[in-house]
């Protein structure tokens, strides 16, 4: 191998450990908050008026408003990464992301300051909505644009293993926290250790981005002081994006984050049952993302993700009635929910570079990272809310099935439209 090649090698490691590193803190702060939500709803939502369905319905309102920020911290964030480079808008958006999470660890409750205590997280929810909303866009352009043409899926799979990491690091943490510490410790300073870790691990993520190169794709655009992208264009690519992740984000989500909560709530588990059912859950979707990304740049992105969407749609009622079932072994259940975590893998893995390969390289940070916040926001941060109160109101407990299912049969038809080849052409500037 050459000197240049070594060199070339170097930095495109590098550029997947930077871009990775903060989209892992992300999602491991996430997944705490949707792993510790009836805590959550119980120290910031809880009064004496209120219910323990109405506390968590709360939480998950807070839960989704910062996926409804995330369109307009990827408009803001994306308009500079497109502008100014993907380098300084990442660490921009690291700082922000870091220090909003921090502040979750050191949040009064509505023990300590009344009706302050919901407001005072919803805003720091914000805020991480904001930095989350940069985060995707910045990570998947740097990856991508830096990846050999032959290897993007490959390369965009990380994003989303790093994805399960985060929320597995999550699970893990908190299912020792519950297994170590008692009820009530949990409840009154358990909970925010997760949120603390977030800082050291900020921090080391700061020092990767910092050691990173710019992309040469952005360079290039840069110099040739190429037209702004075509905006209908680019709308028009975005609208297709949220169809072909819908699916992806429903079901992710549902699976791996919201199904704790249903667990305890509507089937009555324990707290570490539905934990380890969700650690399943997660080992399920990280075990496939990358051979499904790895797959994609082989027989291309259309065939890989359209056989997970529609896996979703055939198994996610006899998955949901297997969970239901007071008869069936553990066994049985914990084989389900791992079989549903690598069915949503087979989207995430060539998800990212399927987004990467329809926005040209002046909005690509902008569009991809649009079409991912927009698809979360109603898709992914809604799911706990409206599956939530939907139970609530129908007492229908087959309802994460119709949710999952419909959008992901959705998702089956806007990904039929993929072209066949498009994993095998460059990226467009």
């Amino acid at each position: 191998m050459s000197s240049t090649a070594r060199v070339e090698d170097r930095v495109d490691r590098r550029s997947l450990v930077a871009g990775t590193v903060g989209n892992f803190v992300e999602w491991y702060e996430f997944g705490a908050y949707g792993f510790f939500a009836t805590v959550i709803a119980a120290n910031f939502f809880s009064s004496t008026s209120t219910s323990d369905a109405e506390s968590l319905i709360k939480t998950y309102a807070s839960f989704a408003l910062a996926f409804f920020f995330r369109p307009i911290g990827a408009a803001v964030f994306g308009r500079l990464g497109d502008r100014i480079g993907r380098r300084p808008t990442l660490i921009l958006v690291l700082l922000l992301m870091t220090g909003s999470t921090t502040l979750i660890g050191v949040l009064p409750t509505y023990a300590t300051v009344g009706a302050a205590a919901p407001w005072l997280l919803t805003l720091v929810r914000a805020l991480q909505g904001l930095s989350a909303g940069g985060e995707f866009g910045g990570a998947v352009s740097i990856m991508t644009e830096f990846a050999p043409k032959t290897k993007r899926g490959l390369y965009g799979a990380w994003q989303s293993f790093t994805v399960a990491l985060g929320l597995l690091a999550g699970a893990g943490l908190a299912a020792v926290l519950a297994t170590t510490l008692s009820k009530d410790a949990l409840s009154d300073w358990g909970w925010r250790v997760p949120f603390l870790l977030a800082l050291p691990l900020g921090l080391v993520a700061l020092w990767l981005r910092l050691r990173l190169a710019e992309t040469p794709n952005f360079d290039r655009v840069k110099e040739e002081l190429r037209e702004p992208a075509d905006k209908t264009e680019v709308a028009k690519a975005i609208a297709l994006g949220i169809g072909r992740l819908m699916g992806w984000s429903a079901a992710g989500y549902t699976f791996l984050v919201v199904m704790p909560s249903y667990l305890q709530a509507t089937l009555h588990a324990t707290f570490q049952q539905a934990l380890v059912a969700t650690v399943l859950a997660n080992l399920g979707f990280a075990v496939s993302i990358m051979p499904a990304g790895w797959l994609s740049d082989r027989i291309g992105r259309r065939p890989v993700m359209v056989t997970g969407a529609a896996l979703v749609v055939v198994l996610a009622f006899p998955l949901m009635n297997l969970l239901q079932d007071k008869g069936s072994s553990n066994a049985a259940k914990g084989a389900a929910v791992f079989g549903a975590g690598l069915v949503v893998g087979l989207m995430a893995g060539p998800g990212p570079a399927m987004l990467a390969e329809m926005f040209p390289t002046r909005a690509r940070y902008t569009g991809l990272g649009l079409a991912y916040s927009l698809s979360n926001a109603v898709f992914s941060g809604s799911a706990g809310l409206i599956i939530t109160e939907l139970i609530k109101r129908t007492h229908n407990v087959d309802i994460p099935a119709y949710y999952v299912a419909v959008t992901s049969a959705i998702s089956v038809l806007a990904l039929l439209t993929l072209r066949g080849d498009d994993h095998r052409r460059e990226l467009r500037d």
